[in-house]
């Protein structure tokens, strides 16, 4: 059973939240009011699983989409993770894309996951070693690769598009482009949008394997249940976020 369902309207999910105490007694307008002060503490990322990690992210996209983010005391969270340390319960590897922020689409709050942004949502050994800290050291207890529709650096793949440091980070792409079948005909350039978004959601596919493959740490991790690294796709015309199997 979910931890964070959207509507539920209890003193539980609240307390959850570092709102209310556990055990109080909740009205769902009390619940529409509530304002979350308190950022994820050590206590409470104990508490989440890998797999109530994920749900609370498609509850945070399930919030966004509907319009009922939470309300947040930014200012709060900020002075609390700042002075009692952080600790996330998720890690997010994305595009730098204006249209696919990471925290807004999931409705988190400052504190709530660690982000790691680049163009194509690809790894490579910094990256890598960034999420090792977070799962290993900070506690983080899953990984989302989330990639996009209409990803630029995806159509600057199919283009083979060559223009300084670009080039280097374009060919990171590039298996996953050969690795797609055609789409709607046999138009594999930026133009065709559907075979864009399926090079897409094969790069978010590889890149989640090149992380188990090129991480003997994270691996271990899932191995023993610790953590899960999953794939998602985010469209950007929507703001839906599907979870890959």
């Amino acid at each position: 059973m979910s931890l964070f369902p959207v509507l539920r309207k209890s003193a539980i999910a609240l307390a959850m939240l570092g709102t209310v105490g556990a055990g109080a007694v909740v009205s769902p307008v009390a619940f529409a009011d509530a304002v979350v002060s308190i950022p994820m503490t050590k206590d409470s990322q104990a508490k989440v699983t890998p797999d109530e990690a994920i749900q609370r992210l498609k509850e945070g996209n399930a919030r966004f989409l509907s319009g009922t983010m939470l309300k947040r005391d930014l200012i709060s969270q900020t002075k609390t993770a700042g002075s009692q340390g952080q600790f996330p319960f998720v890690s997010i590897v994305s595009c730098i894309d204006s249209r696919s922020d990471p925290a807004l689409v999931f409705d988190q709050g400052i504190g709530d996951m660690f982000t790691a942004r680049v163009a194509g949502n690809i790894v490579n050994e910094d990256i890598l070693g960034s999420l090792e800290y977070a799962s290993k050291v900070a506690g983080s207890k899953a990984i989302v690769v989330v990639g996009h529709t209409h990803c630029g650096a995806v159509k600057g793949a199919c283009d083979n598009v060559k223009m300084g440091n670009l080039t280097a980070l374009i060919e990171k792409i590039a298996p996953a482009v050969k690795a797609t079948p055609n789409v709607h005909g046999d138009d594999r350039s930026s133009k065709n949008h559907h075979f864009v978004d399926a090079a897409a959601e094969t790069n978010v596919r590889m890149t989640v394997k090149s992380i188990l493959d090129k991480s003997p740490v994270l691996k271990e991790m899932v191995d023993k249940g610790q953590i899960k690294v999953i794939g998602a796709m985010h469209d950007v015309e929507t703001g839906k976020v599907d979870f890959l199997n």
